[in-house]
């Protein structure tokens, strides 16, 4: 016999908000990993990499941050603080990947270590997002 907690079990995100929230973490994650190739190895290309991925991350994570604050809006309950948390963590994840684009801007020498640790930071947000986003809220929200 399956027991339910006194919460419920959690609510799905939407699809659509789903298929929005998915492409973040991967693209910052491609533009950390292209950051840490072009540390290693001076290939300007692997810059050109990462400013494409993280150019990409920035695009459909406004369209996830613009969701989020719909969202935010919606929620019924005032005392909720989980669409607030949820968007503030997208917002700052996506303030970190255009501070990210900014320093792609500059000359491909002069972006180390700035770059690297911008897209550690959106990184780090952008799987906390998910990580927020894909556990659902609690039944107990919905009323």
């Amino acid at each position: 016999m399956v027991t339910v907690s006194a919460v419920g079990p959690p609510r799905p995100v939407h699809p659509l908000h789903a298929v929005l929230l998915s492409f973040p973490f991967p693209l910052f994650l491609g533009t950390l990993v292209s950051d840490i190739a072009y540390w290693r190895t001076f290939e300007i290309q692997w810059s050109n990499f990462a400013q494409w991925l993280n150019a990409g991350g920035l695009l459909v994570g406004a369209f996830a941050v613009l969701w989020a604050l719909v969202n935010l809006f919606r929620s019924h309950k005032p005392r909720n603080r989980r669409p607030l948390i949820y968007f503030v963590v997208l917002l700052a994840m996506w303030v970190a990947g255009f501070l990210n684009a900014l320093a792609h801007a500059k000359d491909a020498w002069a972006i180390m270590p700035e770059s690297l640790w911008l897209s550690v930071i959106s990184t780090l947000l952008a799987l906390a997002a998910a990580w927020i986003g894909y556990s659902g809220f609690r039944a107990e929200e919905l009323k």
